[in-house]
């Protein structure tokens, strides 16, 4: 008998759905006992084909109702960067006191975006009353969601040249009651998060990624800032109100007076811009102008601008999961958009997850790859080819069908090896 032992490295697949992946996506890890070697990711399983539809629909305007609904948690974000990219091309200014209005509800939904983000942290490292904590405080924030714009989901606040919907002095005191609600739970969520024992040990020195890999990779939001890059749209290229209020990207060393780029530092960012959102809320509520809301309130007046419209812009936001980009392009005469591609942050930042995982544990994977925040709605759509080549492919019920069942074949087998 030898004495030597042969090593193997077999592979685990994760997902499309699994109870430890909030996203539908597939990681093949291979493992050599319990760590992690190797990483492939294979994403797509959520493909709605939404830029298309968008590009079908009557004009503008209609597909801004579409754009709230590429991701339901960033409903805001989505809308924001549409309605701007659609206003460069077609030479539209807001009013100031839209601008404002738009970047409290932007606040809000970051708000909503992290304490839910920080929930699911606590869920996946197994600290299930850390879980139902923070989704109880979450509570407020979609009430307040609610009561400014009637939904706690698709708020539907933004339009081209402006908002849909006023907030007016009378709306203020709720406003301020929220936000000192969450200047109350703030400590608490900080010792709770960055001060226990078992986040620390299940967080800190998981899922490391270096600041010159972040810088390689590209990375946006929360994930770059939390590896020392201190990059922020609203800072760096401040659009909207924001080049009024004096936005600076957050990074742990904040806190840490040193940056690691695990998963705590990525916790202690988006707690961090928590807190930096109830301030950017309060100095919008506090020095917003008077005026108008939209810069031409009759539909039909609008609707012809956007038809003489002629040209491509680019719009960018800072979502609450990093850089979100909308490409619009219009040609004069149309009423439909001739092109809309939307590149969401997710998109940037799963290039990470082999840099984030290798050298991990199994029992790692479910907090390390949460720690992105990934959103796969947001990151899966279709893309259009030769679209004005005339060489179009239409594949009807019975096709897609069989492509469906063979590709499900063909999973099965994969997972069957």
């Amino acid at each position: 008998m030898s004495d030597t032992i042969e090593q193997t490295s077999y592979t685990l697949p994760m997902g499309p759905v699994h109870p430890a992946l909030h996203e539908p996506i597939r990681l093949d890890l291979s493992i050599d006992g319990e760590e992690i070697v190797d990483v492939d990711v294979a994403a797509g399983q959520v493909h709605r084909g939404i830029e298309w539809i968008g590009m079908n629909r009557n004009n503008p305007v209609q597909t801004i109702y579409l754009a709230e609904r590429v991701c339901g948690i960033c409903s805001a974000c989505h809308p924001f960067a549409f309605v701007q990219a659609v206003e460069m091309a077609a030479g539209i200014e807001p009013p100031p006191r839209a601008e404002y209005i738009r970047v409290i509800v932007a606040e809000v939904e970051r708000i909503h975006s992290h304490l839910l983000w920080a929930g699911v942290a606590g869920h996946e490292i197994g600290f299930e009353t850390l879980f139902y904590y923070v989704w109880r405080a979450r509570e407020k924030v979609m009430d307040l969601t609610e009561y400014l714009t009637g939904n706690r989901n698709t708020k539907a606040m933004y339009q081209i040249g402006g908002v849909r919907r006023d907030i007016p002095p009378e709306q203020l005191p709720a406003i301020r009651e929220a936000l000192d609600y969450y200047k109350g739970v703030f400590n608490e969520l900080k010792t709770l998060f960055l001060d226990d024992r078992t986040v620390r040990m299940r967080t800190r020195g998981v899922g490391i990624i270096g600041t010159e890999d972040a810088r390689k990779l590209c990375l946006v939001g929360p994930v770059a800032r939390a590896s020392g890059v201190p990059t922020d749209v609203r800072q760096d290229h401040a659009y909207s109100a924001y080049a009024d209020l004096n936005v600076r990207a957050i990074t742990p060393d904040i806190v840490t007076g040193e940056v690691v780029g695990d998963v705590y530092d990525r916790i202690i960012v988006r707690l961090l811009e928590v807190k930096q959102s109830i301030e950017l809320i309060e100095q919008c509520a506090a020095t917003m102008p008077d005026g108008p809301l939209v810069a031409e309130p009759k539909i039909a007046k609008l609707l012809a601008l956007l038809k003489k419209a002629e040209g491509e812009s680019v719009a960018r936001v800072e979502a609450p999961r990093g850089e979100n980009i909308h490409y619009v392009r219009m040609n004069a005469g149309e009423e439909s958009l001739d092109a809309w591609k939307i590149r969401a942050p997710t998109y940037a930042n799963v290039h990470a997850v082999k840099t984030l995982l290798l050298g991990q544990q199994i029992a790692d994977v479910p907090i390390a790859f949460a720690s992105l925040d990934p959103c796969m709605s947001c990151t899966n759509r279709a893309v259009i080819v030769d679209r004005h080549s005339g060489n179009r492919s239409v594949i009807d019920g019975d096709q897609l069908h069989a492509l469906s069942v063979e590709k499900t074949r063909r999973l099965q087998a994969e997972l069957a090896r």
